[in-house]
């Protein structure tokens, strides 16, 4: 039985960078979440942080849609 080190290596970075980059597009959507209710109290309307939140929960579902498709398949 021979180990394929490099495809396990390359493997190891493509999942720790999307896990890093998933993870961080998530922190800045519950972030723009929080600075839309900061912006309300103070008499704004928030639209562009709940954009920016709900594009940043697009792409994280998109990439877990495709992480899917590709086990899947």
């Amino acid at each position: 039985m021979d180990i394929n080190w490099g495809a396990l290596g390359e493997v190891f970075v493509v999942a720790l960078v999307a896990a890093v980059v998933l993870t961080t597009l998530f922190a800045y959507g519950i972030r723009g979440l929080s600075e839309r209710e900061s912006a309300k109290e103070q008499g704004g309307t928030g639209t562009v942080q709940l954009t920016g939140s709900v594009v940043c929960f697009a792409v994280c579902a998109a990439v877990v849609a495709y992480g899917i498709y590709l086990i899947v398949a």
